[in-house]
């Protein structure tokens, strides 16, 4: 009973704050229901990347991950740092001077509409199969098995799961067709310091529980008890082999985190180009936190279940429930909830959006008012969340665990949108046809590798092997038949574009602190207790790191010294 008063209790306190604070925003307008008024400051921008991001797919995945391997899976979280630096420095900037409101905007004016269109099918219908099931069904998983939905209705684990997935996809729908992008960022930051309070808490308390009562005696253990678990390395059997990092991974990222409506919306709805980076370069350095709330769980999953868990997904949901008391279970199944609804109705507005502004409105809102356009995308986003709530449930049946079935379907859609993406930022005389050909031949090629071939060779050296083959064709196909005219990006005057000043230095630290995780968790730390060498390396690499970083700041300071004076000698 505590469980539920307190599940509700901090429910209804994220809704109620929500509503006040977004009370008489204009919803009625393209730019304030799908991008806030873009009104968006780096707080809100870094907490609703980071809970979009964050949802339980991360949780019971990647702990299951861990559980079945070791700490490799981590390349996705830590290397995310890096990714969001690339992305705040070279895409947030062009994204926010040829003010867009999509992804595919872009593609209509670096190429032609039926690029646009062609991408804008490819974004819904990844949403369709990698992002909002995925969601719902890790969100279905751990509330079902926190609440012990089964037990109180008194059906089956599948049942269990049909009831939840519905349960919290009517009312995420409900939460995102209604409230817009201003509503969910805001949600997600209250929601996302709830998550990171309850992600810390279940590290800690199974740490207390292996120590019997002591913390530390509880992390010495489990890193003597399993060393090999602690290896971010891994082996090539992993399933994130360290080489992927180089390769398909980087690709992937920037992808997601550069490229995907759901995520950089919030990017394109930043009040100006500052607030921006700031945001996006602030979701970067909590991204290398995370494994110690997604992955280290799995780990101690294995100390104290050992191999007795079937279904390795369920590891995370099972020491939620047997390490906290009650008064924090309802807690944390709210944030729980919150996060799902999150990275759901992230989603959905996205997918609203895109329907709206680059599928109805060119094809039949030309002389529709911005009221008419959003109610289409509105009633469209209830369709697509209805059909993902059939589909979410079949995810049971994924042969190697859910975050493994989410990577692998998203290569058909990430890599080759962001292919296209690059070519057209980097080049200025590739015409669309060559967009259209690299396409057709991604797609169908990894479709190929994938469901046919299947070869001996991860999924993300395929994708990284074909970027590579479809850049050479677009450029080769730029160089015969060039566009008429070069291609250039127009400043549209939506914002304020000057840079966050901090950006240089806080991309050093954020590089260091990367590189710092793989040294703490390899050969020359946990992993052999080498603590002595590891100091050395980490004091080595913070020395040059804190160098560079002062380098920066006296540089900006200097070019500011100098603005100043040639203000005041104008002024004289």
């Amino acid at each position: 009973m505590l469980m539920i008063i307190s599940f509700i209790f901090f429910t209804l306190l994220v809704a109620t704050l929500t509503y006040f604070k977004t009370k008489g925003d204009n919803l009625t307008t393209n730019d304030g229901y799908f991008l806030g008024g873009r009104s968006l400051t780096g707080g809100f921008i870094a907490g609703s990347l980071m809970l979009t991001n964050l949802s339980p797919v991360n949780f019971s995945g990647m702990s299951a991950q861990s559980y079945v391997y070791n700490m490799s899976v981590m390349g996705w979280e830590v290397c995310s740092g890096i990714t969001l630096v690339l992305v705040a420095m070279f895409l947030v900037p062009r994204y926010l001077k040829g003010g867009l409101t999509t992804i595919p905007e872009f593609l209509e004016e670096r190429f032609d509409s039926s690029v646009r269109q062609f991408v804008t099918y490819l974004f819904l219908i990844s949403y369709l199969l990698s992002a909002l099931p995925p969601t719902l069904y890790a969100g279905a998983l751990v509330l079902s098995q926190l609440f012990d939905i089964p037990g109180m209705l008194n059906v089956s684990h599948t049942t269990g799961i049909w009831i939840t997935v519905w349960a919290i996809g009517i009312i995420g729908a409900i939460y995102a067709i209604f409230g817009g992008l201003k509503a969910v960022a805001f949600s997600d930051t209250l929601n996302g310091i709830g998550l990171i309070i309850g992600g810390l808490t279940v590290p800690y308390l199974g740490f207390k529980f292996i120590g019997k009562g002591n913390f530390f005696h509880g992390v010495v253990k489990l890193v003597e008890s399993h060393p090999e678990k602690f290896d971010a390395i891994g082996k090539s059997s992993d399933s994130l082999p360290f080489s992927t990092l180089f390769t398909g991974m980087i690709l992937v990222n920037l992808y997601y985190w550069g490229t995907d409506q759901g995520i950089i919306q919030r990017a394109l709805g930043a009040k100006n180009l500052k607030e921006g980076q700031k945001g996006v370069m602030i979701a970067g350095f909590l991204k290398i936190l995370t494994p110690l709330m997604v992955i280290v769980p799995g780990i101690i999953g294995y100390h104290i279940y050992g191999d007795t868990i079937s279904d390795a997904d369920l590891t995370y949901s099972h020491l939620v429930r047997d390490l906290m008391p009650n008064y924090l279970l309802g807690f944390f199944a709210a944030v729980m909830f919150g996060a799902v609804l999150s990275s759901y109705n992230s989603v959905l507005n996205s997918a609203a959006t895109l329907f709206s502004l680059n599928i109805y409105k060119p094809k039949f809102g030309k002389n529709k008012s911005d009221l008419e356009i959003v109610n289409k995308g509105k009633l469209f986003g209830f369709l697509v969340a209805l059909i993902s709530m059939f589909i979410a449930p079949m995810i049971m049946n994924a042969p190697d665990g859910l975050f493994q079935y989410l990577q692998t379907v998203n290569g058909f859609f990430s890599v080759p949108i962001f292919t296209i993406i690059f070519i057209g930022y980097t080049t200025k005389r590739v015409p669309a046809i060559a967009a259209k050909i690299a396409l057709i031949i991604f797609v169908s090629s990894y479709a190929m590798l994938q469901l046919v071939v299947k070869p001996d060779l991860h999924f993300l050296h395929q994708l990284a092997i074909l970027f590579v083959i479809c850049c050479g064709i677009m450029l080769a196909i730029g160089k015969k038949y060039p566009r008429k005219k070069p291609f250039i990006l127009k400043d549209k005057n939506v914002v304020e574009l000057t840079p966050w000043d901090k950006q240089y230095e806080v991309t050093t630290l954020i590089v260091a602190f990367m590189i710092s995780f793989y040294l703490i968790f390899s050969k020359l730390g946990v992993v052999t207790q080498n603590y002595s060498n590891l100091k050395s390396y980490l004091m080595i690499l913070w020395t040059i790191a804190i160098m560079i970083a002062l380098f920066f700041r006296k540089k900006r300071l200097k070019k500011i010294e100098l603005e100043s004076i040639k203000i005041i000698q104008g002024e004289a």
